[in-house]
C-alpha cells in the first residue's frame, strides 16, 4: 500500500464517525491498529481496507456491547459471535423492559408545583440526563461520620461554568464528577451546594422532564458566587430556597479541579466487564478486595484479572491491558459504589501505582469520571487493610 493510500487519523476518524481519541484508545486495547505508526513522530495512518471494521466496531459499541464481546464479533468463530450477539440482544430486552417501568411509574405521578422564573445563570438539559448524572455522583457524597464532621461533603456541588454544568461529590477517598453540556447557557460561574437528599429528590424530578432550565440566582449582593438553585420544565418548577443549611459555603468545597489536574499519567490501563468486576467485588467480605493481573504466575492467563480476599474463592475475569503487571487493593465499600455508578458494559481503570488515585470511567465515554483510592493490605496477611492518603478537605 502506497502512502498517498493512507489517511491520517483525522481523516480516518471523518470518514468512520469515530472520534481521533476514539481511536488511539482502541489502538491501545488492540481492538484498531492503525496501518502504520511514524517512529519518529508517532503519527497514525490508516488503511482504507480498515474502514469496515472501523464501522463495524464503531456499530458494535453504539448497541452497547462490551469491549471484549466486540472482539469476539470481529475476531472470534461464527458460533461464537452468534452466541455473544445473542445473549446481548436478550440483555437489551430485559433492560429495555426495566426502563419502560421505571419511566411509566414517573410519569404515574402527580405533576409538580408550578414556579417562577428568575435567575442570573441558566443552562437548559435534558432532564433524565440530569437525573443520570445525579444517580452517579450521589453515592460518593460523604454520609455517618464524615458527614458529620465535614458537612460540605455530605453535599453535591453544582455548578455552572464554562458552558457547562457540571456535578461533583466527593467523600475524601473517592470523588465522582459529572459534566453536562447544555443546549445553550447564559450568565456568569455559580456554585450551589445541594444535601444528597435533596440532590436526589431533584434526580426524581428531572426524570419525568424531557428538558430542565437551571437557575442558579445570586444569594447575596457580592461577588461570592454563592447562589440558589431553581429548575424549570414549562410551568413545572423545583424550586430549593436553602439547599444545603448548615453545610457551609461552597467554596468550602474540595477543589476537583487541583485534584483532577494533579493526577499523574497512568502506567497501567485495565477494561473489564463493570458488573462482573462489581459482583466480584461485592461477594467479599472481611477486608480489602486485590486486582491482580500480569504478574506472570503460571496459572494465570495474560489477558485475566483476578479478583480475591476475603473468604470467597478467587474470581478470574477476561480483561484488556497496557503497561506492566501489578497488584493493587480497594476497600469493597469504596470500589462497588464507584462501579455501580458507571457508564456502559465496561470499566477502564487508568491506574499511576498501587498507593495512589486511581481514574475509574466507561471505556468511551469521558463525561463522567470517578477516582477511587486504593488501601494497602497489612503485612500480616491477614486481609486488613489501611485506606491511602485521600483527598483532603478544605
Amino acid at each position: 500500500m502506497d502512502d498517498g493510500e493512507l489517511l491520517g487519523i483525522g481523516a480516518f476518524a471523518r470518514r468512520v464517525g469515530l472520534a481521533p481519541s476514539a481511536l488511539r484508545f482502541y489502538d491501545d486495547c488492540g481492538v484498531l491498529r492503525p496501518d502504520r505508526v511514524d517512529a519518529a513522530t508517532g503519527y497514525r495512518r490508516y488503511g482504507a481496507g480498515q474502514v469496515a471494521r472501523a464501522v463495524r466496531l464503531r456499530q458494535l459499541r453504539a448497541a452497547g456491547l462490551p469491549l471484549l464481546d466486540v472482539e469476539t464479533v470481529l475476531d472470534g468463530p461464527k458460533d461464537a459471535a452468534r452466541d455473544v450477539l445473542r445473549a446481548h440482544l436478550e440483555r437489551t430486552r430485559r433492560a429495555a423492559d426495566e426502563a419502560r417501568a421505571v419511566v411509566e411509574g414517573f410519569l404515574s405521578e402527580a405533576a409538580g408545583d408550578p414556579g417562577h422564573s428568575g435567575g442570573t445563570a441558566r443552562a437548559r438539559v435534558d432532564g433524565p440526563e440530569l437525573a443520570s448524572a445525579v444517580r452517579q455522583v450521589g453515592p460518593a457524597a460523604a454520609t455517618g461520620g464524615t458527614a458529620a464532621e465535614f458537612p460540605v461533603l455530605g453535599c453535591v456541588l453544582l455548578e455552572l461554568a464554562d458552558g457547562e454544568v457540571r456535578l461533583v461529590a466527593t467523600d475524601r477517598y473517592r470523588l465522582a464528577v459529572r459534566v453536562l453540556r447544555p443546549e445553550h447557557g447564559a450568565g456568569g460561574r455559580r456554585r450551589v451546594l445541594i444535601a444528597a437528599d435533596h440532590a436526589r429528590r431533584m434526580a426524581a424530578w428531572a426524570m419525568r422532564q424531557p428538558a430542565v432550565d437551571v437557575e442558579c440566582s445570586p444569594d447575596t449582593a457580592d461577588a461570592s458566587g454563592v447562589a440558589r438553585v431553581r429548575l424549570r420544565s414549562g410551568e413545572e418548577c423545583w424550586d430549593l430556597d436553602a439547599p444545603a443549611a448548615g453545610a457551609g459555603e461552597p467554596g468550602e468545597f474540595p477543589d476537583y479541579r487541583l485534584m483532577l489536574a494533579g493526577l499523574a499519567a497512568a502506567r497501567h490501563r485495565l477494561i473489564v466487564d463493570r458488573a462482573g468486576l462489581r459482583d466480584a467485588v461485592a461477594e467479599r467480605s472481611g477486608g480489602a478486595v486485590s486486582l491482580a493481573f500480569g504478574l506472570g504466575a503460571e496459572d494465570i492467563a495474560d489477558g485475566t484479572l483476578e479478583v480475591s480476599g476475603g473468604e470467597a474463592e478467587p474470581v478470574r475475569l477476561r480483561a484488556v491491558r497496557t503497561g506492566p503487571g501489578l497488584r493493587i487493593a480497594f476497600d469493597p465499600a469504596v470500589l462497588v459504589p464507584v462501579l455501580e455508578a458507571g457508564v456502559g458494559p465496561d470499566a477502564l481503570l487508568e491506574i499511576v501505582a498501587a498507593d495512589q488515585p486511581v481514574v475509574v470511567r466507561s471505556a468511551d465515554q469521558g463525561s463522567f469520571t470517578t477516582v477511587a483510592m486504593p488501601v494497602r493490605v497489612g503485612g500480616s496477611g491477614d486481609g486488613t487493610a489501611g485506606r491511602t492518603t485521600g483527598a483532603s478537605h478544605g
